[in-house]
């Protein structure tokens, strides 16, 4: 069953050529700010990895990713769901403190709908920590800098298109998700993130990954890369889908104890097997905080678009081409 948000009456803020000129203004803006308030340096990335390195992304454990044979050598070869350790290896490799990247993916696995695109575009940034900023508290100042940024860009981004507004609070509200279960017992995982983030606007929802009360993560997460107890998502209320809208997942990243005790929790002990998981137990890779932010989704949030399909171009039944066309979205 689709998911499928129809906006009644909807007519975009900006045309084609218009929007296309605002998503580099988007994208530009953003990235330099994200970069100066973070201090990180840019590098690129890879677009696949080997699969027996451990370094693609597994993201909840169950998505399998786009694999394919190189002719030559005919490696076995994996499309990067993410690179959440890719950038860790990274930042040992490359002497840096601090890394983003721009991310490509293919998610074969994703139900396509207003937010949900089968191509996946992410800034991608790691930074290097000590052991005694392994901390709430870290965790939460970072996430408040990411916050300025974002507003920051809100700014710029209606300085050129007065008609485009946003309402957001100068703060942003933390809760964990076993405080979210205590305030909402009765409400789905989903329809719990939709009340908080409409009461508050924007909130960072920490600590997914460990058991609720029911048994069951908030959330799927993959057990090697965040420490479940140090990270969470940015959420923000995007008015014109009303729903709680993800922009970015993000965490201190797992050392020696957590990992071990995320895999044992997720029975994936065989991963000790992999070179990158030998060079966490090991202390080889340096200890990190990193996360990814939606390029495509931070452009629909700040276009003020009703479907991702106006501001990247990507796979959408005619079913669907048809269905948003009749209601004045035009998909790219």
């Amino acid at each position: 069953m689709k998911n499928n948000i129809i906006v009644k009456n909807y007519k975009s803020i900006l045309n084609i050529h218009d929007t296309q000129v605002a998503i580099k203004l988007v994208k530009d803006t953003f990235e330099d700010k994200l970069a100066e308030a973070l201090e990180l340096t840019r590098v690129t990335a890879p677009l696949f990895v080997e699969p027996t390195t451990g370094l693609n992304d597994e993201l909840s454990g169950v998505e399998k990713a786009v694999n394919f044979k190189a002719h030559n050598t005919n490696a076995s070869l994996e499309i990067v769901q993410s690179l959440a350790k890719w950038k860790r290896n990274a930042l040992h490799k490359y002497s840096c403190n601090g890394i983003y990247t721009d991310m490509n993916a293919i998610r074969p696995f994703e139900e396509l709908d207003n937010i949900h695109s089968l191509y996946v575009d992410q800034w991608d940034w790691e930074k290097v920590i000590k052991e005694e900023e392994r901390t709430e508290e870290y965790l939460k100042n970072i996430v408040n800098k990411i916050y300025e940024v974002l507003l920051e860009t809100c700014k710029v981004v209606h300085n050129a298109y007065p008609e485009i507004t946003y309402d957001l609070p100068e703060k942003i509200t933390f809760i964990t998700s076993s405080e979210l279960e205590k305030r909402y017992p009765n409400l789905s995982r989903k329809e719990r993130e939709n009340e908080i983030t409409k009461l508050y606007k924007a909130v960072f929802l920490m600590k997914i990954g460990n058991p609720l009360n029911d048994g069951m993560p908030h959330d799927g997460r993959a057990s090697d890369y965040d420490d479940w107890n140090l990270n969470g998502d940015i959420l923000l209320w995007y008015e014109p889908l009303q729903i709680a809208f993800e922009i970015s997942s993000m965490g201190i990243r797992v050392n020696k104890e957590s990992l071990m005790r995320q895999l044992k929790e997720k029975n994936e002990l065989h991963k000790l097997n992999y070179s990158y998981h030998k060079d966490v137990i090991n202390g080889v890779l340096p200890l990190t905080i990193g996360g990814g932010i939606g390029q495509s989704r931070m452009c629909l949030f700040m276009l003020k678009k009703a479907h991702i399909g106006e501001v990247q171009v990507s796979y959408w039944d005619d079913e669907d081409v048809e269905l948003f066309r009749k209601n004045n979205i035009h998909l790219l």
